[in-house]
């Protein structure tokens, strides 16, 4: 007898399922669904007596080949083979299984493209599973389950009224649900366990457990619910794995207490939880940051004769590094060491994680030094952890180390820490070296993302390097890399430091065809950007622009529109916009109201400014230096020495202590006017006060007196400007 062929059915690497007993076709069936063998017969498709008598004869005369053995003599029917026929045949051989198989890799091998229906496939399927042959049996399943305009209620009806005719067995509904589970159709297999429990069918707790399994792990938590409540009422028997799959489908659904209840029910019916269980319900506790809960749990273990694991322990050091208890974390990590458990790379991982958010690079070295100490193999997490604290705070050379290190050990670094090291030479301004580490990135296979482009990108606009900023651009628009919000505001932002406000708005206009929406950000930069080109119409273009998006201006951007009209001299616009922002609810800033001060000394308009410093303390703004500094100085370019004086005194009233910048001002004021005597008597104040005099007080009292023809004092000056190691300008 030819021995029998694996089958060529699809190009599927399926794990093999182990076999099980077939289970009587009494145990398949629901006792309380009625007569099941006739429930399974009334659905059997009667092919024999649809077919025509050619079609009779055909089925005579492949079986009588089949059985003498001619299986090549079959090719002479390729045109008139069909799946009826299949069918039909294959009932013929429900007693002779060996020849069955024979027929069904005959037509796999030589027939492949005969157009098969559910119930040509549902036969072949009873008869390789029959045979165990369950790789095979899995493909042909597949290809039922990805066949276009087939509903599942059509393949569970194909299954049922092929099963008694093939003599099949409960191992077929099994090897169905694993096989949806396993293609990561989880809906789709739910909805035929749904079915095939409506005809009656019963499954084994291994493969509803399997479903329930699935369903959890995609976070599909209600439908695992549903699938459960049908394998209860179905009366199959549940075991420990089921009450685990269900304990974290509640807690994955941040439903402890009902999984504490659960337990319950669980506990009286003879399920017991095991180590898994309470592991998982720790982990649940330290997720939602109940730590106490979580370590009462853990006590409790000893008393059920359980031992809390590696996997315990990780959960506890987990949940108190997310709540910023570190210290508390190594504590537990000792006690662990103490139980003589072995702390894994999971567990020192968790700790520099923590260390390396707080950005305590000390403490992060210190763990991954243990970690190496007690034979823990460092992964890719831990080396990116730490290779990433070191380039983040400018100790590139360090994180450096760390990458050949990691190298060394074997580990290939991936997208995620190469685009840290990129971005660390970018951070330290070496972008050529930031570009070479991004050809060996492409080098080693690694494929660039948006988020290393958006990385480079930033580099070598903070470098002032746009057109290569720009031929990466397209770069990642050619390898098909879609730039998001993030590269299209650092090009801007680029374009707009360096004054290119037309290739800035022409990016912007790109970003809003690609539906990405500016931010305020986005706007700011652009508006600060045709504030400082004193492109003020297209400044309020742009904020009529975001007003209509619904983005409500910010301080900074009234900050920013401000400061253009001031440096415009558009002084009465500017108090506009700042009388808005206030009426709005905003409050100003010191920045702001120092612009507006500026903006009326600049026009020659000191005592508007002095007036609206008066209306900046009543808005809740205290000026400073800078304010008192600018508005001396708008007094003492209209020369108005005494108003001048007065606010330096006003200054210090207020716990401001005038500086240099100060007293140089009015100094110069009163050289101007040839008041040389108050000059250094402002000198001498401002000696006393404890300040030093500069290069700037010395040329202005140089200049002043020579201005006054008084050159024995202005040489005086010039001496004393040597003594002190200022190099006098020697033009007067």
């Amino acid at each position: 007898m030819p021995k029998i062929q694996r089958l060529p059915f699809q190009n599927f690497t399926l794990r093999v399922v182990k076999s099980r007993a077939a289970a009587s076709l009494h145990t398949l069936i629901n006792p309380n669904s009625g007569s099941t063998e006739a429930s399974l017969n009334s659905n059997q498709e009667q092919v024999s007596s649809s077919g025509s008598v050619s079609d009779s004869l055909l089925v005579e005369k492949i079986l009588l080949n089949l059985k003498q053995g001619n299986v090549n003599s079959l090719r002479s029917y390729q045109f008139r083979l069909n799946s009826v026929i299949i069918v039909e045949v294959l009932y013929r051989l429900r007693d002779n299984l060996q020849v069955g198989q024979r027929f069904i890799d005959f037509i796999a091998l030589n027939f492949p493209n005969v157009k098969h229906s559910s119930m040509s496939l549902s036969a072949m399927i009873h008869f390789l599973v029959r045979g165990r042959r369950i790789s095979d049996a899995q493909a042909l399943i597949l290809r039922m389950v990805r066949k276009s305009g087939v509903s599942r209620l059509e393949i569970v009806d194909s299954f049922v009224s092929t099963y008694s005719p093939c003599g099949s067995n409960s191992l077929i509904f099994d090897l169905v649900i694993r096989t949806y589970v396993q293609a990561r159709k989880l809906r789709e297999g739910s909805e035929v366990f749904r079915l095939l429990r409506n005809k009656g069918i019963c499954f084994s707790i291994n493969a509803c457990n399997s479903l329930l399994g699935g369903l959890v792990k995609i976070g599909w938590v209600d439908l695992a619910r549903e699938v459960y409540a049908e394998v209860v009422r179905s009366g199959i028997e549940l075991n420990v794995y089921t009450l685990n799959i269900m304990v974290n489908a509640l807690c994955k659904d941040h439903k402890i207490d009902s999984a504490k209840v659960f337990l319950c029910e669980m506990e009286q019916k003879g399920f017991y939880p095991d180590t898994v269980t309470y592991n998982t319900l720790i982990n649940a506790y330290c997720r939602e940051g109940f730590l106490e809960e979580a370590f009462q749990l853990m006590n409790s273990m000893s008393g059920k004769g359980l031992k809390p694991g590696v996997f315990t322990y990780n959960s506890l050091i987990n949940g108190l590094c997310k709540k910023g208890r570190c210290d508390r974390a190594k504590e537990v990590l000792d006690e662990m060491l103490q139980m003589g458990l072995s702390p894994d790379t999971a567990t020192y991982n968790t700790l520099l994680v923590e260390s390396c958010r707080k950005e305590n690079m000390s403490e992060a070295e210190e763990i991954f030094c243990e970690m190496s100490r007690r034979g823990v193999a460092p992964d890719i997490v831990s080396f990116s952890t730490l290779i990433g604290i070191f380039s983040r705070n400018g100790q590139l050379d360090r994180a450096l180390m760390y990458f050949r290190e990691m190298k060394s050990a074997g580990l290939v670094p991936d997208n995620v820490l190469y685009t840290i090291i990129i971005n660390g030479y970018c951070r330290n301004g070496f972008v050529l070296e930031a570009l070479k580490m991004r050809d060996e990135m492409l080098e080693k296979g690694c494929v660039m993302d948006v988020v290393t482009y958006n990385t480079i990108l930033n580099g070598l606009c903070r470098a002032k390097m746009l057109t290569e900023a720009d031929d990466l651009f397209n770069e990642m628009l050619e390898r098909g890399v879609f730039p998001d919000f993030y590269t299209f505001t650092t090009l801007i932002h680029g374009h707009c430091k360096d004054g290119n406000m037309n290739k800035a708005l022409n990016l912007f206009d790109i970003m809003t065809q690609k539906s990405i929406k500016p931010d305020i950000v986005t706007y700011n930069t652009l508006i600060d950007g045709f504030c400082k080109v004193g492109e003020m119409e297209k400044a309020n273009k742009l904020w009529a622009d975001m007003i209509s998006r619904k983005i409500s201006p910010n301080y900074i951007s009234y900050g920013i529109l401000i400061n253009g009209y001031c440096s415009m001299g558009h002084v009465t616009e500017a108090f506009r916009l700042w009388y808005e922002m206030v009426g709005k609810g905003i409050k100003p800033t010191l920045v702001s109201c120092n612009t507006i001060i500026k903006g009326y000394c600049r026009s020659g308009d000191a005592s508007k400014a002095d007036e609206f410093l008066s209306k900046m303390v009543s808005e809740g703004v205290d000026p400073d230096s800078i304010s008192y500094n600018t508005l001396i100085n708008g007094f003492v370019r209209e020369e108005n020495m005494d108003k001048a004086f007065a606010l330096v005194s006003k200054m210090e009233n207020q716990g401001l202590v005038p500086d240099v910048i100060t007293y140089n001002v009015i100094l110069t004021g009163f050289c101007r006017q040839g008041r040389m005597h108050d000059s250094e008597l402002i000198l001498r104040r401002m000696i006393e006060k404890g300040l030093n005099p500069d290069r700037s007080t010395y040329t202005t009292l140089i200049n002043g007196h020579v201005s006054q023809n008084n050159l024995k004092e202005a040489f005086r000056f010039h001496d004393e400007m040597l003594q002190r190691g200022f190099v006098p300008d020697d033009a007067f």
